[in-house]
């Protein structure tokens, strides 16, 4: 069963009837828990990819007061701060950490307004784990969040990076985010138009400590919340990524039930190693680790016809959470997927028979650890994939996740970034 977009189930009398319905939940492996181990964890222990070495000082919070104490008292005495949420999109110095980890373990959800015909206004707290929020807004009829079931970070993360996935992205439902300022010391309150979200970025990725261009793994603004603004519907936001149309029978842009998308969701992250299983070698990964690029027209008709191709759209130009994002004139983003797959690299591939990262077993944009590995074994097949691509389509990937030295200042060579042709 399905229904157009033209349809939307938002009438004034609407009402949710969700509660008990079996959502099927995530194993929070890497959720902001509390550590149990007698000792200090280790950067390995808190990431995914489970490489990284000690942390010299590891705090974990759980009121927002203790949280921005912890990240001012390490500023004011000049100690590098890494804010840690789910550790899923991190390559964790093999040295450790000379600073403070601060974790925010509060998993606060606050309904500001939940009106049948206004729809939801929903605060969320940073520590919160964003698939817990992904099956509390099923549960209540919150619609736009079931695309990005399974991914394993904390909602405080999400706005840094816009983490989106199978066509939707978590900047389509915020309207806010509240912060801790790190240049003034002050609280900063960030609406929709300041957010300045693009793919896989925001200006809170953008920009440094100082106010520069970012040159440390957190930030100028470290987020302390995030406010949702939803549409009651039981069913999804239009679906639109093929795959996942094609997975549920449906054609693009038609809505289903929001339970039934986040099964085929999870269905398909299960299937490239992306959902959190212990018993699942692929899944000690970073998720994708490379972004689509984004060419210009130009660059893009050197491609090979069967590349991927598709719109980039300028969120900057919203300034209303209902407000459609423009297509941009003149860019085009490939998948750097289809680029690896077809660069020669192979599914499982290692630098050598025995190295201690591979290639996912299951899909080329993941790179998984497959024994005891460094992050400098990460590195060197991450080089070993944007060499290759960049032989075969002289097109330069960007890796997803942040790596970072010691002292938290980012790590990867900016001579590897810049993907437009």
């Amino acid at each position: 069963m399905s229904e157009s977009v033209s349809t939307l189930d938002d009438a004034c009398d609407w009402s949710p009837k969700r509660r008990g319905l079996a959502i099927t939940a995530v194993p929070a492996t890497f959720a902001p828990t509390p550590w149990r181990g007698e000792t200090t964890p280790t950067l390995s222990d808190l990431t995914t990819l489970g490489v990284g070495g000690p942390i010299k000082t590891y705090v974990e919070v759980d009121t927002e007061r203790d949280f921005i104490d912890a990240i001012s008292s390490a500023d004011a005495e000049g100690k590098p701060v890494l804010v840690l949420g789910g550790g899923s999109n991190l390559v964790a110095p093999d040295e450790g950490f000379d600073g403070v980890v601060v974790r925010d373990l509060r998993r606060e959800i606050d309904v500001v307004d939940d009106s049948a015909c206004g729809g939801a206004t929903v605060r969320v707290s940073a520590g919160m784990p964003l698939d817990e929020l992904v099956v509390r807004a099923i549960e209540e009829g919150w619609m736009g969040l079931e695309s990005l079931s399974g991914i394993p970070g904390s909602v405080g993360a999400a706005p840094v990076q816009n983490v989106g996935a199978y066509g939707h992205e978590v900047s389509e439902v915020i309207s806010s985010v509240a912060t801790w300022d790190r240049l003034t010391g002050q609280r900063h309150h960030m609406p929709l138009s300041e957010l300045a979200f693009g793919y896989r970025t925001s200006v809170l990725k953008r920009t440094g400590v100082r106010g520069g261009p970012p040159m440390e793994v957190t930030g100028r603004w470290v987020v302390t919340s995030v406010e949702f603004a939803f549409r009651h519907a039981t069913l999804s936001a239009p679906v639109a990524y093929r795959q996942l149309a094609e997975h549920m029978g449906v054609a693009v842009g038609e809505r289903v039930d929001s339970v039934r998308v986040r099964e085929a969701v999870l269905d398909l992250r299960r299937g490239k190693g992306m959902v959190l299983d212990p018993a699942d070698p692929d899944t000690h990964s970073a998720g994708s680790f490379f972004t689509n690029p984004v060419l210009t027209t130009a660059g893009a008709e050197g491609l090979p016809p069967e590349a991927p191709r598709y719109p980039v759209y300028d969120y900057t130009a919203r300034r209303n959470i209902a407000d459609e994002a423009p297509i941009v004139d003149d860019r085009v983003k490939t998948s750097a997927a289809w680029l690896i797959a077809h660069a020669g690299i192979d599914r499982g591939e290692r630098i050598e028979p025995n190295a201690p990262v591979a290639i996912s077993s299951k899909h080329t944009l993941a790179l998984a650890r497959v024994g005891h590995a460094r992050a400098v074994d990460v590195r060197l097949l991450a080089d070993h994939v944007v060499e290759a691509v960049r032989e075969r389509f002289g097109i330069t990937l960007t890796p997803e996740p942040a790596f970072f030295d010691a002292k938290g200042r980012l790590a990867w060579d900016r001579l590897h970034t810049g993907s437009e042709k």
